[in-house]
């Protein structure tokens, strides 16, 4: 294992804690970093660093590092900037390999001194040979140590999975976060790189490619200094893990605002996109579709072949489907002969039972639906199936029935689904769905726009070949 990547399997990973600037009042970062760690079932030991007390959280406090006599793995530090060296300068004589550096006022600001300070801290880390997380971050989160080194108690909540985040924003990271618990989406660790002190994507991309809880790496990106190192390092573990991005910056505001927010300038938009082509790194629009689509990698394999059939409970959510499917370079295919007999059975004449399948006339009758989405899916001349059900009381059964065949009858073709109802209906069949490795969406749009970045990922793939 590499120097720099022992240091961050460390820092993900640690068995002691150091928080420099703890504190037991909730006006402070240090309280939250403090709650993050005790209510995130942290299984370490955790040193609170405050010479004002005694106690906080229930465990000893200590004046200083120096006064804590077992190894530490890594600190915590949520002093003002100003304290920043001399605390890297402890924590070099105390050996600790890595930091998570909370503290804000380095060069996100406009004051010149902020710079001159994160390049004062840059040197004394490289000269101690400290790995930094920061400074300007929200903390990270491994959740299946776990650790939440954050100011965040509630991402703990998020289920462990194996989609990696790493953000260049502290409230993008807690915006898709946030998303991650309201779609249910498992993850692994989340990052919040902040101004990228000697830690930045490249060493993300390379740390987490040999993380085995990681299965797909989604970034965040605004601008980086150097975004050759990145894109090597993707393109070193091209086809091992997918990685997609979500880059803001495009607009000559949000270019702008991109230096006083973590430092960098976003850079011009149209080289970026060229870059991720090159290293096979899939690029998103939006929060929704970096994750979506992070879901969808997670969970399905990809198509072998543009063909796909969209199965719809209701005729408008298919027509959705179709258009987000062609124009995303699906086909839409005739059956072959044999399975449009099959459909033909199922279904009565005034249904549409061609491709597109408009399976309304059998809504009521889950066994009925069951045989269509079974005929498609055996059929040689489509890769993938778009899956939609909306419910009504009538249909209360369907979910469950297909839920259970679809994970009963795994196949190679991609398959993602819209089961759309109220929370508290078919929220059990959902879960037992997605645990059987078909991603479900709460509109025709999402799930059908991330079946075609699976599409566009296999292309991307295939380039390299």
């Amino acid at each position: 294992m590499k120097e720099g990547t022992r240091a961050l399997h460390t820092i993900f990973n640690p068995d002691r804690i150091a928080v420099v600037g703890a504190s037991d009042n909730p006006g402070k970062l240090g309280y939250h970093v403090m709650k993050s760690l005790t209510q995130g079932k942290y299984p370490g030991r955790i040193f609170p660093i405050n010479p004002g007390r005694k106690e906080i959280f229930g465990l000893k406090a200590f004046p200083s590092l120096a006064q804590v006599s077992e190894k530490i793995d890594l600190a915590i530090v949520v002093l003002p900037a100003e304290m920043v060296p001399q605390a890297i300068q402890e924590c070099e004589a105390r050996t600790i390999p890595g930091m998570v550096l909370i503290t804000a006022g380095f060069k996100e600001i406009e004051d010149r001194r902020g710079k001159m300070l994160q390049e004062e801290i840059q040197t004394l880390a490289e000269r101690a040979g400290i790995r930094i997380i920061g400074p300007n971050t929200f903390g990270v989160v491994n959740l299946h140590y776990p650790v939440n080194a954050s100011f965040t108690p509630e991402f703990s909540s998020i289920e462990k999975g194996t989609v990696s985040l790493v953000s260049q924003s502290g409230g993008m990271s807690h915006l898709l976060g946030f998303l991650f618990i309201e779609e249910r989406i498992g993850a692994s660790k989340i990052v919040g790189l902040g101004n990228r002190c000697n830690v930045d994507f490249s060493e993300m991309v390379e740390y987490l490619m040999d993380d085995p809880t990681t299965r797909v790496i989604a970034l965040y990106l605004e601008g980086i200094d150097e975004p050759r190192p990145l894109i090597e390092a993707a393109r070193q573990g091209r086809g091992r893990k997918p990685i997609l991005a979500y880059k803001a910056g495009r607009s000559m505001t949000s270019d702008k605002a991109s230096l006083f927010h973590t430092g960098s300038l976003a850079g011009k938009h149209e080289i970026y996109e060229g870059a991720f082509r090159q290293a096979a790194i899939l690029s998103v629009g939006s929060s929704e579709e970096l994750l979506d689509s992070a879901k969808a990698l997670s969970l399905c394999p990809l198509p072998k072949g543009n063909r796909v059939a969209v199965l719809s409970g209701q005729a408008g959510p298919g027509m959705v489907c179709c258009d987000v499917c062609e124009t995303g370079g699906f086909t839409i295919p005739p059956f072959s002969q044999e399975i449009q007999k099959k459909v033909d059975r199922l279904l009565p004449p005034l249904a549409i039972r061609t491709n597109p399948v408009d399976m309304g006339p059998a809504w009521y009758d889950a066994e009925t639906t069951k045989g269509i989405v079974e005929a498609v899916l055996r059929d040689p001349e489509i890769d993938a199936l778009v899956i939609c059900v909306m419910f009504a009381s009538a249909n209360r059964a369907a979910a469950g029935v297909l839920s259970e065949f679809l994970r009963e009858n795994r196949t190679e073709k991609a398959i993602v689904a819209c089961f759309s109802a109220p929370h508290g209906i078919w929220d059990l069949e959902i879960k037992a769905l997605e645990q059987g490795g078909i991603p479900n969406y709460p509109t025709p749009e999402r799930a059908a726009r991330s079946l075609t970045n699976l599409l566009r990922y296999r292309k991307l793939m295939e380039k390299g070949d």
